[in-house]
């Protein structure tokens, strides 16, 4: 049985692009209760109609629950537990062990699933949490693919499930319960508010010395010693499936449409079984931010290439600049659409220029845009800016994204 793709949304809007692009479980936030307080978030009414659609589309909906909560908030995750359970919540995604049994003694029947906030290590976690009623565990970013398939084994055999996180940003503290940005800047990282202060240049100061600042660095751009590189586990695809991994997970609430998108896409094809080489891959992983690919723990170490030294800000090789509009019955100069499609514009588009189009099928191909370009509304430009909708001359499914590959 394949691996379920669970990919990441931060919005509505995002939550439609993950399933569009082929995730088949959604997992996002309300305003209360997410590790991700930035994430922009659903209101429990755009819960509601993001589970519908999902549901529609033959796709679950999890509901992240995992910060840990103060003993004044158990009431009001248990009211948002009830709700969500009522609009069909596939999963309440738990860190608090106390939450965990606080929702059974409520009676709320929805499966929950053990966040990787729980720092699970071993078969003897996944086990407990089975005992006290978890149907799925998010393993630590910590353990090596030989670790992970004796733990894989160990609970097939128990009969819950296990998830790692297959692509995403990494936190220094890999499991995510950083106390830095709690020290430095009073946001804690674990009720959803961190600031990323690994990521910051730093310098050392020698406690007989102070006021003089030695920088940490081998030249003039510095190096940030916590900064972590990506996690991208594309070539372990095949070798987690056989370790009896259930769910594949993707980080990336606070992302953009292009980077789920692109990044859902890529997992899906592999997971469907795809052969595509490591170059490929990275190649299409160079088209969304990034501060450099690394497996992690997966190889059984952290080394120093794990880290970015020479950087903390994410680089892209590609501008997302449109998408195609999913509007069959729109107009355009008072005459429906039928040999080309709308795209909307999210970044300038100039007149004859080559873009790449990603398709919701995986399907990588190269446009040409006319001159001058037309907007729906009759007008010829040189150059189009959001928000507007021009119309383009190729025929391309809703939900492609358009993207300039920068040189």
């Amino acid at each position: 049985m394949k691996p379920e793709l669970t990919a990441p949304a931060g919005t509505l809007e995002k939550l439609i692009w993950a399933a569009r692009y082929g995730a088949d479980s959604v997992y996002f936030g309300t305003e209360f209760g997410s590790l991700r307080a930035y994430a922009g978030n659903l209101t429990l009414d755009e819960a509601a109609k993001g589970l519908e659609f999902l549901h529609k589309m033959g796709k679950k909906g999890c509901v992240t629950l995992n910060i840990y909560p103060f003993s004044d908030e158990y009431d009001k995750l248990l009211d948002i537990a009830g709700q969500l359970e009522d609009m069909g919540a596939d999963a309440l995604i738990v860190s608090d062990i106390g939450l965990i049994f606080e929702l059974k003694k409520a009676g709320i029947k929805t499966p929950i699933h053990i966040s990787t906030q729980a720092n699970t290590t071993s078969s003897q976690t996944v086990l407990a949490y089975k005992q006290i009623g978890a149907a799925r565990v998010n393993l630590a970013r910590e353990l090596s693919l030989e670790q992970i398939k004796q733990i894989g084994k160990d609970a097939k055999q128990t009969g819950i499930e296990v998830e790692v996180f297959i692509h995403g940003a990494v936190c220094f503290s890999y499991s995510g319960r950083c106390a830095i940005s709690d020290y430095l800047t009073g946001r804690k990282a674990n009720r959803g508010q961190c600031t990323h202060p690994c990521r910051w240049e730093y310098y050392l100061v020698e406690e007989k010395r102070p006021g003089e600042y030695f920088p940490v660095f081998e030249d003039q751009r510095g190096q940030y010693i916590f900064n972590c590189k990506d996690l991208a586990l594309f070539d372990f695809v095949e070798p987690l499936a056989d370790a009896s991994v259930a769910s594949f997970k993707i980080e990336g609430r606070m992302k953009s449409v292009h980077y789920i998108a692109s990044i859902v896409s890529l997992y899906r094809q592999l997971i469907d079984g795809k052969k595509i080489s490591t170059e490929d891959c990275l190649k299409l992983l160079s088209r969304v931010k990034n501060r450099g690919y690394s497996a992690g723990f997966m190889k059984g170490s952290i080394v120093p290439d794990d880290y970015s030294y020479e950087k903390s800000l994410s680089g892209s090789g590609a501008t997302f600049v449109g998408d195609i509009v999913d509007e069959k019955t729109e107009k355009a100069c008072g005459e429906p659409v039928e040999s080309g499609c709308i795209c909307f514009v999210r970044n300038k588009i100039f007149a004859g220029e080559t873009l790449e189009a990603l398709s919701p099928d995986g399907s990588v191909s190269e446009i040409v845009m006319s001159k001058p370009l037309k907007t729906v509304k009759s007008e010829q430009a040189e150059f189009i800016n959001n928000p507007q909708k021009i119309l383009l001359e190729q025929k391309l499914p809703p939900y492609s994204i358009l993207r300039r590959i920068e040189k």
